[in-house]
């Protein structure tokens, strides 16, 4: 077939979804396009191996930020999944919803309907909830989804002294930032299940895929075709061949907050000055495509451990075969956790209406991409401030549809970043010098306990500020007559008919946590907004 009812670009978060939702009935024939290959193998689903895809190109587009003029020229990576499941199939497994204001922003912004009492019942709907009888309120989560969320046996002694110590500190727990109360010290969550990742192509895309309306196609998209206004289809090359596939109802893109404004851009929609200076011909001027990128960074803050009991014991090939086999033919162990499995969420400031502050808790001083680990036992806090005023862009380099656009992050722009990174830094000391470390706290290894002016932290942060790896809102979402929305409250592209974008572009300002939650929840709502079959009633539960 080369006609479908729906082509959905991009089989990630919100593209599985999507896959999963609009075939559900068998009325509708859904085809996925997808640029990367098979999800199958240890190095994707063993969740403690999760810092060995996002540095294969195999599975990662490659994406660099330019030289970013605030962190001293220093160039970041930016991941990308290049692989079925997208970046849910290279990401740290790590679930968070958001917080309810977050979303209430959203519709004050302009996206209408999607305020928390509108999405907590999409959540609801995606999640397979498993408290492990460790706390929560069921009433808040969903029990019967196809995404399993579990908790890690948190069997390390340092991921309650880090829960204890901040209730020391006097920041307060939650048995379930997922639930009613973000704010506080708790277990963190993870997309997990049964020893795997459980990534959107788990949950969703297979079970689409055994559907006789459902199919995958492997080629690059290179750009949406357009016909007098309207989407009618998508130009697509596998290998040296260039073929229309045609869409009899709608084109979604779902392709990432890089690649989604790119692929908008080589089709003609964008900001009209931009398109013509690289000979694109322009079918609707949206100056808001490539605009509005965000971003989390975040520090690792490292402590050694006086006890030999971190993950340190077993960073050698022996240990590290033995995990790997156990996890191999039982799926238990270590491996089959990403050992992110205590978290907080606090405010910066009291006169902070919300919490601004995100912690991952790991019982191992290492980068995040596992490239560097610190000799001997180590313990770290990742923290950054969720909600950063600066803003980047997404630009064309060329027309060449295998040339990456030019990310440009323009991180640490506005001088409240520092203040808030300052900020992170002290309060990781604050709840690290609690008497819950007592038994394993030893120096300071990074930023080092000399590091204690406002100079010398500033000089921490732009050497060592990493990306949380979570680009978004380079589509934004906002009425349609806001002349910088890219889509209106229906994930519909202004100015062009039967096109939307559902992922994570559309955010109108990032979330609260890590991305991978919400930009799944975004493919579930705009599959009821597609198939135009009602929404999902509003909640009535108030957050705390």
């Amino acid at each position: 077939m080369t006609a479908f009812d729906y082509v959905i670009i991009g089989s990630g978060s919100a593209g599985s979804a999507l896959a999963y939702r609009l075939s559900e009935s068998g009325k509708h024939s859904v085809l996925v396009l997808e640029y990367g290959g098979s999800d199958i193998g240890p190095f994707i689903q063993m969740p403690a191996a999760l810092s060995y895809p996002m540095n294969m190109r195999r599975y990662d587009w490659g994406f660099k930020s330019e030289p970013e003029p605030h962190l001293g020229g220093r160039v970041l990576a930016c991941p990308r999944g290049k692989v079925i499941g997208g970046s849910s199939s290279i990401n740290g497994m790590v679930y968070v919803r958001g917080h309810a204001m977050d979303f209430d922003h959203w519709a004050e912004a302009g996206a209408e309907g999607w305020a928390y009492a509108d999405v907590l019942p999409y959540f609801k709907r995606m999640e397979h909830w498993h408290s492990g009888g460790h706390g929560g309120d069921p009433e808040w989560r969903g029990t019967d989804g196809p995404l399993h969320v579990t908790r890690g046996p948190r069997d390390n002694p340092l991921f309650h002294a880090f829960v204890e110590a901040g209730a020391q500190a006097g920041y307060g727990v939650t048995e379930d930032y997922n639930g009613q109360r973000q704010e506080g010290f708790g277990p963190m969550e993870q997309t997990v299940w049964s020893g795997r990742r459980w990534s959107a192509a788990n949950a969703y895309l297979r079970p689409a895929l055994k559907r006789p309306n459902c199919q995958i196609l492997h080629g690059l998209a290179q750009r949406v075709v357009i016909e007098e206004g309207r989407a009618t289809g998508v130009e697509l090359r596998q290998g040296g061949q260039t073929q229309i596939i045609r869409a009899n109802r709608e084109v979604i893109v779902a392709a990432s907050a890089i690649n989604s404004p790119k692929l908008l851009m080589l089709s003609g929609i964008g900001p009209a000055a931009h398109l013509a200076e690289h000979g694109v011909d322009v079918v609707a001027d949206r100056p808001g495509v490539g605009q509005n990128l965000q971003d989390h960074l975040e520090l690792y803050i490292q402590q050694a451990c006086t006890r030999p009991i971190t993950l340190y014991r077993y960073w050698n090939l022996i240990s590290k075969g033995v995990i790997g086999a156990r996890w191999l033919f039982t799926k238990t162990g270590l491996g089959a956790s990403n050992q992110f499995e205590s978290a907080a969420f606090l405010r910066s400031r009291e006169d902070v209406a919300y919490p601004d502050i995100q912690y991952h808790f790991l019982p191992m001083a290492i980068r995040y991409d596992g490239t560097t680990a610190a000799e001997g036992h180590g313990f770290q806090a990742h923290v950054g401030p969720m909600r950063s005023k600066s803003r980047g862009a997404i630009t064309l380099k060329s027309t060449d549809p295998d040339e990456a656009p030019r990310i440009a992050f323009n991180y640490m722009s506005h001088d409240e970043d520092w203040r808030d990174f300052r900020r992170c830094i002290r309060l990781t000391r604050e709840i690290f010098g609690q008497a819950a470390f007592d038994p394993y706290r030893g120096q300071e290894i990074q930023p080092g306990a000399e590091v204690q002016s406002d100079d010398a932290l500033d000089a921490f942060i732009r050497e060592h500020a990493e990306s949380a790896y979570h680009p978004c809102g380079t589509c934004r979402m906002g009425a349609a007559d806001d002349p910088m929305a890219v889509v209106d409250p229906e994930a519909r592209v202004i100015g062009v008919d039967r096109l939307r974008v559902a992922d994570s572009s559309i955010f109108p300002r990032i979330t609260n946590g890590n991305l991978n939650a919400p930009s799944i929840m975004t493919g579930e709502k705009t599959a009821d907004h597609i198939l135009g079959a009602g929404m999902l009633p509003r909640s009535n539960l108030q957050p705390a």
